[in-house]
């Protein structure tokens, strides 16, 4: 699998630009809201130095306590800080990646790296070019809540479809937004990792290499096709210096200009690219990544070392994806409809937005899965974590190491345990780090109905609102999945059943659908029948179970045959 996150050992080109890291953007914000400051780094400067007297001497490292009392948040939102940070951070040598579930309440985490997390939890995200505020949307999604004017005008699918697809922000709208943050904010960013010579003046700031590197947290050298490049390595600081020696630290003031010009002349790059795709042939919504039609179907895909892969617009057919048909680490499913997918790769991130009636099998994701905006949907996932927001009528059957986020408004969502399996399933389990003996599917989080990190307007006092939990799935409605050996002779897997062992309640079902399954055939055998009545009763159990497809979803199965 390749690792987008990887340092290059090789010798950047001038040529290259700077770039937003989208994980933290797209993976990292939860909305919290006592971690939410709106003053710059005023706040956030006082509690760096409370962090840093609670943390070693030598190590300026702190556990979820010191979380919890700093910033007077629970500790079981302080742990979700912990578990959020270890899955957007860039540093794979760091010891929080690795660290398990039950290892959270002894891992430490970097004070720089937290400030720099909190910090961004102010960003909001890029909304849809056009969009109008959802209260004045006559097409109402019905609902109970006592916020409808304000949280369900629109369904998660009436949101996203309300805005036509070519004003969906692109990959090159989210990235120049991220930018454009990083570009306003950067002085506070900045001083937070800065040390003190003593004086009050801005001169008296400086940066030491080692504070330096915590910038590559945000932002990275690289473009299309490229391994992603640290900022240390294509910066002129630093530079030369004796490995056996620490290198002396810079004035604050001269990284942030360095920085600043990076930036601006990234900017002017996207800009220009923009205007000359805008001045050429119309292009699809993602600007910066060329579009391949698959399969005869309306289907956009699209692959990229730097970005993440793109599975958008299928309708009503089957797309089957393997570790050798995806670059990079990072796959995007995009308005799929009445369609079933399998993406059967060890990724480090997914996204699932805007689709409906389909379901969606990813097979071993190592950082994050986030599911928004969707209709009844069935995720079948085998994730370290998954954070679902704005979603209706979805089932989740789950294999997750960490408890499962739920935010923003929600409705009728259920949860249950992970049920299906592919031949490579565990050694792609093992290449990312999911542990098949810890599945918390049962165990959600809901917090706030407003998620603070969209752009629209709120009423006061909606943001103290809980989402709406997922209830558990009733056990005479678990089934197990079935994923069609398409490659039989092609893998070499030695997975022959669900790596994730089932709760008592999910087993007995099972045992007790497959005893009754097996009475049933044998009374059909053994009862003698006029050929009519075979025929009435071959009609009858042909209805009942076309009915049954329907009604469960598990139609959407049958379109691999359709498709081939």
């Amino acid at each position: 699998m390749a690792d987008p996150d990887s340092p290059s050992t090789s010798t950047p080109p001038q040529s290259l630009y700077i770039h937003p890291r989208r994980e933290p953007f797209e993976h990292g914000l939860i909305p919290i809201p006592k971690l939410i400051f709106t003053d710059g780094a005023k706040t956030l400067a006082s509690r760096k130095n409370n962090l840093l007297l609670k943390s070693p001497d030598s190590n300026p490292r702190v556990d979820y306590v010191a979380i919890s009392e700093t910033f007077d948040i629970s500790l079981e939102h302080a742990r979700l800080v912990l578990g959020t940070i270890a899955c957007v951070l860039n540093s794979d040598s760091d010891p929080i990646v690795h660290a398990r579930d039950s290892e959270i309440d002894s891992v430490l985490v970097n004070v720089y790296d937290l400030l720099l997390f909190l910090y961004i939890q102010s960003y909001k995200r890029l909304l849809p070019r056009g969009h109008k505020d959802s209260a004045a949307v006559a097409d109402v999604w019905p609902s109970t809540s006592a916020f409808d004017g304000y949280l369900s005008a629109l369904s998660p699918l009436q949101f996203v479809r309300s805005n036509s697809r070519r004003n969906m922000p692109s990959q090159t709208d989210e990235e120049a937004h991220q930018l454009s943050y990083l570009q306003r904010h950067l002085s506070n960013i900045i001083s937070l990792l800065s040390d003190s010579t003593g004086g009050e003046s801005e001169d008296s700031q400086v940066l030491t290499a080692e504070n330096f590197e915590h910038l590559g947290f945000l932002l990275y050298f690289g473009e299309k096709g490229s391994e992603k490049i640290p900022l240390s390595q294509n910066a002129p600081f630093f530079a030369n210096s004796d490995p056996d020696m620490p290198a002396a630290p810079v004035p604050a003031a001269q990284v942030h200009d360095w920085l600043l010009q990076k930036i601006t002349s990234a900017l002017e790059h996207i800009s220009e690219r923009v205007s000359a795709k805008e001045n050429g042939p119309t292009s699809a919504s993602n600007e910066d990544f060329p579009m391949a039609d698959v399969s005869g179907s309306t289907v956009k895909a699209s692959t990229s070392a730097r970005g993440p892969s793109f599975i958008e617009g299928i309708s009503k057919s089957s797309y089957v994806r393997q570790a050798s048909d995806l670059e990079g680490a990072y796959v995007k499913v995009v308005n799929c409809h009445e369609t079933v997918i399998y993406i059967l790769a060890p990724l480090k991130y997914a996204t699932v937005y805007g689709c409906s009636d389909a379901t969606i099998v990813l097979g071993a994701i190592g950082k994050s899965v986030r599911v928004e905006h969707c209709e009844r949907v069935h995720v079948i996932a085998a994730a370290k974590r998954i954070c679902i927001a704005n979603c209706r009528e979805c089932v989740f059957y789950l294999g997750v190491n960490q408890q499962p986020l739920i935010v923003g408004d929600n409705h009728k969502l259920q949860v249950a345990p992970y049920n299906t399996f592919y031949s490579n399933l565990e050694e792609h389990m093992n290449q990312v780090g999911i542990e098949a003996t810890i599945n918390r599917w049962n165990e959600p989080v809901a917090l706030g109905m407003v998620d603070p990190h969209d752009s629209l307007s709120h009423p006061a006092g909606v943001s103290d609102v809980q989402a709406e939990s997922a209830t558990p799935l009733d056990p005479d409605q678990f089934t197990n999945f079935l994923i069609p050996n398409w490659f039989e002779g092609e893998s070499s897997g030695s997975t022959n059943d669900n790596p994730f062992p089932l709760p008592d309640a999910y087993m007995a079902s099972q045992e007790k659908n497959h005893k009754s399954f097996g009475e049933l055939k044998q009374i059909l055998s053994e009862t003698q029948l006029e050929d009519s009545k075979k025929r009435e009763l071959s009609s009858a159990l042909h209805v009942y179970f076309k009915d049954w497809l329907y009604a469960s979803g598990n139609i959407r199965q049958l379109y691999c045959l359709q498709s081939d």
